[in-house]
């Protein structure tokens, strides 16, 4: 098959491509956020540099888009290439059999009118995050949601929530199945970076603190539980202002990294050093963080939104789940409890081992992507 992919820059986009390396597929990437090439397969032929302008720069037009992005979204038909302008003249040029989307907002909502028209080519998405689970409640977006849930004919989704969220906003396409946003991970190259139970002595906190993230009353959890760090060394990764300007601000012993300080190999080395990992937020699919953790063996303690962390953490087996993520006594209670019981995080640590060899091995799952587009092959040529 011919098949263009159509994402941001993004480390899941990147590995999960590279599991049809040794793939006979003709493979494409739109650049549809407009940064410039990715860093992948030499295979694949990167579509990039298309944001031409029509006119030259108006006066006032940053302001206009920062300010009033709704009026200026309506007017950048006129004002530049768009997306779904540029995405025609690629289908009009290579011809694809198959389309795959990565999340909705930034890359399947900006082709939706041009996917509507090209009714033929198949399209497949990949559900990320808070595609479905958040972006439902906004009337607007519900309505998108919807129109574009009609015109997709594959799915598939990074937890089973997502697939039941979408059947009941009116999928009918066929279903893929749950696999991690980036496909999986080489569990053999991790293991040489986790320490032993012995080892650890990190408490890993996810600090993203904005419209989903809630990494500040996590913050506030761990100085209620104080008197339990005193072997502990906390460190925030990932880190927004608010949490970083907290932490100064009550001089707490805390190292912290900001938003874009660690490479993705670095943050996994910091896991392999946790005893536990704590992420918190009010929405968000199956957190790619946290099966980083359960791959490193850091007990994680996660926020559960609709119940998807629920799909991977068994409460006080393999981790705790976080019920209210603006519950600041329930979250330091919850460290409380993993604190005062090492021999069950000694247990989860071989708990997790199973489920990262069972669930997220690379292997596996390579095996299950390949098979996904080799069913739509066969739907195609039959």
């Amino acid at each position: 098959m011919k098949i263009l992919f159509v994402s941001m820059h993004s480390i899941h986009a990147i590995r999960w491509i590279e599991n049809l390396q040794d793939t006979t597929h003709e493979l494409y990437w739109f650049d549809v956020t407009g940064n410039g090439k990715l860093n992948t397969l030499n295979k694949v032929h990167q579509l990039t540099n298309w944001k031409n302008r029509k006119i030259p720069n108006l006066k006032g037009e940053y302001f206009l888009r920062k300010n009033y992005s709704s009026l200026y979204n309506l007017l950048n038909p006129f004002l530049e290439v768009t997306a779904n302008e540029y995405l025609e003249k690629i289908i009009l040029e290579i011809q694809p059999d198959l389309i795959h989307s990565f999340e909705m907002h930034t890359c399947s909502y900006p082709i939706l009118k041009t996917m509507i028209k090209f009714k033929h080519i198949k399209w497949l998405y990949s559900c990320w995050g808070n595609d479905l689970y958040f972006n439902r409640q906004i009337p607007k977006d519900l309505k998108t949601i919807k129109r574009m849930l009609a015109r997709i004919d594959f799915l598939h989704t990074d937890c089973q929530r997502d697939f039941e969220i979408a059947k009941s906003l009116g999928f009918m396409g066929d279903f893929y199945g749950v696999i991690p946003t980036g496909g999986g991970y080489d569990l053999t190259y991790y293991k040489d970076y986790a320490l032993s139970f012995e080892e650890r002595r990190i408490i890993l906190i996810k600090g993203y603190e904005h419209l989903f993230g809630r990494g500040l009353n996590v913050i506030k959890a761990l100085q209620l539980a104080n008197n339990l760090l005193l072997n502990y060394e906390v460190v925030v990764f990932g880190a927004h202002q608010e949490v970083i300007d907290f932490i100064d601000l009550n001089k707490l012993p805390y190292k912290t990294f900001g938003r874009h300080d660690l490479s993705q190999m670095e943050l996994i080395k910091l896991m392999g050093k946790s005893i536990l990992y704590i992420g918190n937020s009010i929405s968000d699919g199956m957190p790619n963080t946290l099966l980083e953790a359960i791959i490193m063996q850091a007990f994680p303690i996660q926020s559960n939104p609709g119940n998807a962390t629920a799909e991977i953490i068994e409460n006080k087996k393999n981790g705790l789940v976080i019920n209210d993520s603006n519950d600041v006594n329930e979250i330091k209670d919850k460290i409380v409890f993993a604190l005062t019981n090492l021999k069950l995080l000694k247990r989860a640590m071989i708990l997790n081992n199973e489920i990262a060899e069972q669930r997220l091995n690379y292997n596996h799952n390579q095996i299950r992507i390949e098979e996904i587009y080799s069913r739509i092959d066969n739907i195609l040529n039959y």
